[in-house]
């Protein structure tokens, strides 16, 4: 029997979770490739031999993107796997013409195939789009269930950007295992809140491992997702997080829209910021695709951890990466608490240098604020640079980790705090109510 052939389209992450539950161990498919975008530097790799399994005794090469005709070509591939997010609709459609037009099929994997079972409790955080507010949500879920006696472990959607022989299961209890496993910025930032807070995070690679070894120490688990991804578990309670500043995208993306019409409850979050229009415009969104979702309304206050006195002063702000890049917004939780304070913002893009420079030419929507980008030492290197290049008063940093920790900025710097504020019933409370 001759094997179908086939190509996984992805980013390090969905990917491999999707190779690992699907396809490792089927003797009528043979995996030709993936192909990597979105992330720099991690096409060239491939996926290990210890990790694809005996199918695969040389392993997976890992390409890029743009070399798929040629892979479909030279392999005669059948089937082609979008296993990627936060993409638009329209891009996925792209896509999938291409690969039709190149004689292949076009596959989106659903629920069924890719979310494994757990033997404990889980809530999924998850998200119409990157930088609608998983992160503080997560939190406040983690929170609520540690306050009422439960034993929570965090599984993090992946962010297996180095050797991934020794990603396979990552825990993370305290900040000397980030260094341990040298997390790059992005995967700190998802890290490092949980950890202050006193949460293990796992992490990494193959996610049944990760399971069965964050059960053993877990009355609940607690999936925080990423980009727009949906969750790699089965949920017993699926919270989604919307975001009322890209009103229409929750119905525009994918697979945020797959997370909105599987949610049992959805949370508008940033209402402090957003037009009460845009609210309501949202929650009938909301309601015409999933109208058994109940809505949560909550706020996602700004604040200076040293109640700093900005008014006047010229002020550089750094943002979370992913939100203002493939995100698409062009501001973050830096820039609001800075223009709530009465500074000014001063634009980063003139003293950009190497990737940062590049990063601007890629996401030109992104405007005066600084992507703090760190997937590899050039790029913390460029981002070091960039800040030190600067003319301010100080740097905000609207990270969810301490850059200054990372980089050496020389000028003073104040970060922002934010967290979610539920705004009335129903509650957080609520939605764990079954599990609690």
């Amino acid at each position: 029997m001759q094997r179908r052939r086939v190509v996984i389209l992805g980013a390090a992450g969905r990917d491999f979770h999707n190779f690992n539950l699907v396809y490792r161990e089927r003797a009528d498919c043979e995996v030709v490739a993936f192909t990597a975008t979105q992330i720099p530097d991690i096409a060239g790799r491939a996926y290990p031999t210890e990790l694809a399994g005996p199918l695969y005794p040389q392993g997976i090469p890992i390409l890029a993107e743009a070399d798929l005709p040629a892979i479909v070509a030279k392999h005669g591939v059948n089937d082609v796997v979008f296993a990627y997010s936060d993409v638009s609709h329209e891009y996925v459609m792209h896509r999938a013409s291409q690969a039709n037009a190149l004689g292949a099929n076009f596959i989106l994997l659903g629920a069924s195939e890719t979310m494994l079972k757990s033997t404990k409790p889980v809530v999924a955080v998850c998200a119409v789009r990157t930088g609608s507010g998983k992160s503080q949500t997560t939190r406040s879920v983690a929170e609520i269930l540690r306050s009422r006696g439960k034993r929570i472990v965090v599984i993090r959607h992946p962010m297996p950007y180095g050797d991934l022989r020794l990603q396979v299961c990552q825990r993370f209890a305290e900040y000397d295992d980030m260094i341990r496993h040298k997390c790059t910025i992005e995967e700190m930032e998802e890290y490092e809140l949980h950890i202050a807070m006193g949460s293990v995070v796992y992490a990494g690679v193959d996610y049944a491992e990760i399971l069965r070894q964050a059960e053993a120490e877990a009355d609940v688990i607690l999936w925080d997702g990423g980009n727009n991804d949906a969750s790699f578990y089965v949920p017993d309670v699926l919270i989604v997080v919307a975001d009322p500043h890209r009103v229409g995208h929750e119905l525009t993306y994918y697979p945020g829209e797959q997370n909105l019409r599987m949610a049992d409850y959805v949370v508008i979050n940033k209402e402090d910021t957003a037009a009460q229009d845009d609210v309501a415009r949202l929650a009938a969104n909301i309601a015409s695709v999933n109208p058994g979702a109940k809505v949560i309304h909550a706020q996602s206050p700004v604040a200076f951890e040293d109640g700093v006195d900005l008014k006047g002063k010229r002020v550089l702000v750094i943002e979370d990466g992913p939100t203002v890049t493939h995100g698409g917004m062009s501001f973050g939780a830096g820039a609001v608490a800075a223009r709530n304070a009465g500074a000014t913002l001063v634009d980063a893009r003139p003293h950009a240098v190497g990737r940062i420079r590049g990063l601007y030419k890629q996401y030109p929507h992104v405007g005066t604020v600084l992507p703090a980008a760190g997937y590899s030492a050039d790029q913390i290197a460029d981002l070091e640079e960039t800040v030190n290049a600067v003319d301010c008063d100080y740097v905000v940093i609207g990270t969810p980790i301490d850059l200054r920790r990372i980089i050496k900025i020389n000028k003073p710097a104040v970060r922002v705090r934010y967290d979610l504020k539920v705004l009335g019933r129903p509650s957080l409370e609520d939605a764990l109510e079954g599990i609690l």
